[in-house]
């Protein structure tokens, strides 16, 4: 028998039992201002796992802000190097936040679904627009000629297709958030 640590009484309705175990990960999925990297820093504390934001290692990968990497290699060089970064993840409990974009790639979502379970993070379009419209220096992913509702309506059925189950985050508050998402993932572990 393998040497485990002792868990917290926090984490002990995650023992490796159902399709959660102490081998996979959480990920995180939504668009920009669902609070992919707040919640997830947050589900992680109350689950006793580490956090990774994707964003942050392809920054740290690369050496350059998000936004430089945009400007430098484009859109479609963005993706491929968001690609090469995610689809390669070697974690086990960890709460993954990812990109908002993270949903085109195929392989992305592929790789985050072997982790472990896929959390859509779901905010509605005005929430999104408020969230978002005037951010500055923030990198967004959006092809040419669409607006911030088009990117919204593309990606929505994207997410929604990856993930296992969503949370919204429009109103409620970070504690209830992150207490919906440990629940449903305990409902996970339930024999069916």
């Amino acid at each position: 028998m393998k040497n485990q640590e002792p868990r917290s009484a926090a984490t002990a309705s995650f023992a490796p039992m159902g399709r959660i175990t102490d081998e996979q990960c959480v990920s995180l999925i939504g668009i920009a201002g669902a609070g992919k990297s707040t919640l997830g820093k947050a589900l992680a504390e109350r689950l006793g796992w580490a956090h990774l934001d994707t964003d942050r290692l392809i920054e740290a990968t690369w050496g350059q802000p998000l936004q430089s990497i945009m400007d430098e290699r484009g859109l479609k060089g963005f993706l491929a190097v968001e690609e090469a970064v995610v689809s390669t993840l070697g974690v086990k409990r960890t709460v993954v936040s990812t990109g908002g974009s993270v949903v085109y790639s195929r392989a992305c979502v592929e790789r985050l679904k072997s982790l472990g379970p896929v959390i859509h993070l779901r905010i509605e379009l005005d929430t999104f627009l408020d969230r978002v419209q005037g951010a500055t220096g923030r990198a967004f992913v959006r092809p040419d000629g669409r607006s911030l509702a088009d990117v919204y309506a593309e990606r929505e059925p994207l997410y929604l297709e990856a993930c296992d189950f969503h949370v919204s985050t429009d109103a409620a508050g970070l504690d209830e958030c992150v207490e919906t998402c440990a629940g449903k993932l305990a409902e996970m572990l339930r024999p069916d």
